[in-house]
């Protein structure tokens, strides 16, 4: 795997007739150690690619994880779509202290995008984890309003249901469900707007949102549909780009194991044969990666993308 040098400035990548842009939240170290991060991590592996790995996926001085926290703004011709909203400020995250009471300047740096929240016609969740539905809202005089008022919300059913705290009342200190969904994921619903899909569901022509559980039990994806070859936002199917090299490794916070293998290998797959660009929601820059087939399994180059405005 090559990368190429950032230049700390923000990025586009233009995939048919979109454009999707990075916006950052958080960029720096795991919480976790490798062996904590990555479930059947083999040291091994990690030194074999450390060529590509250090400094932007491997920090070997501190034996960490770089990964960052992001969205990615996806602009067509109908739509302005944020897909994953990240941790959030003021956000009471006691057990992951990495996303616990940010002050980050992400509505900034999405308007620095061109982009202010009430030009968002589209905020999808890939899953409902704390550092994927933070910024669905915001603090306003002591309560948690949508952040993106004209926005659409569109969220898996199977997902919502499975952290929705008034379906589940025996596990009801799970601060998921108590905190996160009551802060994140509620008063969206409350607001009149959600939007809750089962199955595969098209938005458009060009993209199309499919089920891709393991990781949790309704995780979805979203396709961009291109003919000369399109992209594939997956969430947290892949936490980290050593996973291209070894898909059978889950992330520690993988629900359903062998689910996630699976559906892992799928999207590799499904990437190499259709010439579509991965765009995960964690991996160190440059962020996106081109996959292809090597032998029974992957390899992968990373795609960096454009200063912003060429």
């Amino acid at each position: 795997m090559s990368s190429e040098p950032t230049s700390g400035g923000m990025r586009q990548w233009r995939i048919g007739d979109a454009t999707v842009v990075r916006i950052e939240e958080l960029l720096g170290h795991s919480s976790f150690p490798p062996a904590g991060y990555l479930a059947g991590f083999e040291r091994e592996k990690l030194e074999r690619h450390l060529g590509w790995l250090v400094p932007d996926h491997y920090d070997p001085a501190a034996d960490a994880l770089v990964t960052s926290v992001h969205s990615w703004l996806i602009r067509t011709r109908h739509h302005n779509i944020l897909l994953d909203s990240c941790a959030g400020n003021h956000k009471n995250r006691y057990w992951w202290p990495r996303f616990h009471q940010l002050e980050t300047p992400y509505l900034e740096r999405l308007r620095g995008a061109g982009v202010a929240p009430e030009h968002i016609d589209i905020v999808l969740c890939t899953h409902l984890h704390a550092d994927h539905v933070g910024w669905n809202t915001r603090l306003q005089d002591g309560r948690w309003v949508p952040t993106f008022p004209n926005a659409r919300y569109i969220f898996s059913r199977t997902e919502s249901d499975y952290w929705d705290p008034g379906r589940h009342p025996g596990e009801a200190d799970d601060p998921h469900r108590s905190i996160c969904y009551r802060d994140s994921v509620l008063p969206v619903i409350e607001a009149g707007q959600a939007q809750l899909v089962d199955g595969a569901h098209a938005i458009d022509d060009s993209l199309l949102i499919e089920p891709a559980p393991g990781h949790t039990p309704g995780h979805v994806l979203l396709k961009l549909r291109s003919p000369g070859g399109g992209g594939v936002f997956c969430g947290d199917v892949l936490h980290h780009p050593l996973q291209i090299y070894a898909p059978h490794w889950n992330s520690q916070f993988c629900m359903l194991p062998e689910q996630a293998r699976a559906t892992r290998r799928r999207v590799l797959e499904y990437c190499a044969a259709e010439r579509n660009l991965l765009l995960p929601a964690h991996f160190g820059p440059p962020h996106v990666v081109a996959v292809k087939r090597s032998g029974d399994g992957f390899e992968a180059t990373f795609v960096q993308g454009a200063p912003l405005g060429t």
